[in-house]
């Protein structure tokens, strides 16, 4: 399934400024970068699960929010592109 995570990290202190790159970093190894704080991930129940108590650790709730949207299987058709960053296939071939 798709899911969306979305993150907003204070980065006022420099603890907070080093949440911010351990919850991006971690995004990194579940999905693909959309835009600075959303990455689309396909994952299944339990990565999904995985992925979101490994980032609910990491976070601070009283200064720092996570949002994930589940668009499941068919989610092609709920997602539309529009503009200047190159649109991609997040289940292609990834070459590195």
């Amino acid at each position: 399934m798709l899911v969306l995570i979305t993150y907003d990290v204070n980065t006022q202190t420099p603890a907070g400024r080093a949440r911010l790159r351990k919850v991006a970093k971690q995004c990194t190894n579940y999905g693909q970068r959309v835009q600075n704080s959303v990455f689309e991930c396909i994952l299944d129940a339990a990565k999904a699960r995985e992925v979101k108590e490994k980032l609910i650790r990491l976070i601070d709730e009283e200064n720092d929010s996570l949002r994930f949207y589940y668009l499941g299987n068919n989610y092609k058709n709920k997602v539309e592109h529009i503009g200047a960053k190159e649109s991609f296939d997040v289940e292609d071939t990834l070459i590195l």
